[in-house]
């Protein structure tokens, strides 16, 4: 049964809607890069961030400007002498360094200087919104201020962004080059994001298009330009897609998008982790390992009991008739 904030909300939408479907467009779009509490909820999100604050104690920090607001950056490993590999770490929508802290630690701990950020609105960064321009600006800012980025690593929204960063998808924004990308339960796409918002907030058409059109006012790319299906993923930068078939966040068709792009995608299924968990499962921080390291990671299954917990996909090769 919806709450009674959501039928609020709907209402509101509704009116204003009659009234003017493109300011009830601006309006739906601003509700929906509003970012939630930065609070954890429970005992069990409490004690992971908890932990996460003690990790991130020992790093230096980073208060980054970008078009927009700052961003916090957390730094491992940048006093250490000697080449190194650098790696930069981007969370998802909802979360924040904290929770991304136990890869982060286990990546330092090969010796590698590592970056982790907060998203806008996100931890200790500025605001209460976040959307992919803002996003993308950040994360922009994080690749000049630390130099050359060995590897970047993003999981969800963070990983979508930093695809899309990568590719200098969005105009006015430099991209970033990193050597290698790793997108951890990542979406391919975004229209699916605002049709589910339109759905819940019950818009009405002439709404949803003007929500669909600020889209491309706000970011400076179409709606649909997000969902083409083109080789968004340079053929030259080996990348690693990890996501779990029981994602019930990110369907796991967004992971088979990726790798159908090329042999340049790697596809590992972490069955059993789901959309959060597979950030904290040390089969995952062992493929990315393997990954870095630049080892060829085994095509044969990883077995756990009767079920399969990691396993490498590799698309099938077209071959012209």
């Amino acid at each position: 049964m919806p709450s009674f904030a959501l039928k609020v909300t709907r209402s509101s939408l509704s009116g204003l809607g009659r009234l003017s479907p493109k300011l009830a467009g601006k309006a739906g779009f601003r509700l929906f890069c509003l970012t939630p509490s930065r609070r954890p909820r429970g005992a069990k999100a409490t004690a992971a961030y908890m932990e996460g604050r003690e990790r991130l104690a020992v790093a230096e920090q980073f208060m980054l400007p970008f078009p927009g607001g700052r961003a916090m950056a957390y730094r491992f490993n940048g006093g250490a002498k000697g080449p190194r590999k650098r790696y930069l770490v981007v969370h998802g929508w909802g979360s924040s360094s904290e929770y991304m802290s136990e890869l982060t630690a286990f990546l330092a701990g090969t010796g590698a200087e590592v970056i982790s950020l907060d998203l806008p609105g996100h931890g200790r960064s500025t605001g209460r919104f976040l959307n992919i321009r803002l996003a993308v600006s950040a994360i922009a800012a994080a690749s000049e201020r630390f130099g050359v980025l060995d590897a970047a690593i993003g999981h969800s929204f963070g990983g979508a962004s930093l695809a899309l960063a990568s590719a200098g998808f969005l105009p006015g924004i430099n991209s970033i080059d990193p050597k290698k990308l790793v997108l951890i339960g990542a979406p391919s796409a975004m229209g699916w994001l605002f049709k589910d918002f339109g759905r819940l907030m019950h818009l009405q058409p002439q709404t949803q298009h003007a929500l669909e059109a600020e889209v491309g006012r706000v970011t400076g790319r179409a709606l649909t330009a997000y969902d083409e299906r083109r080789a968004m993923l340079d053929p030259d930068r080996p990348v690693l897609v990890i996501h779990a078939e029981d994602d019930k966040e990110v369907s796991a068709d967004h992971a088979r998008a990726y790798a159908a792009q090329g042999e340049h995608v790697r596809l590992v299924w972490a069955n059993g982790f789901g959309h959060r968990r597979i950030v904290s499962a040390a089969p995952v921080f062992e493929a990315i390992d393997t990954f870095l390291s630049e080892a060829v990671i085994a095509e044969k299954p990883l077995e756990t009991g009767d079920r399969t917990v990691l396993s490498f996909y590799r698309p099938p090769v077209r071959r012209s008739s």
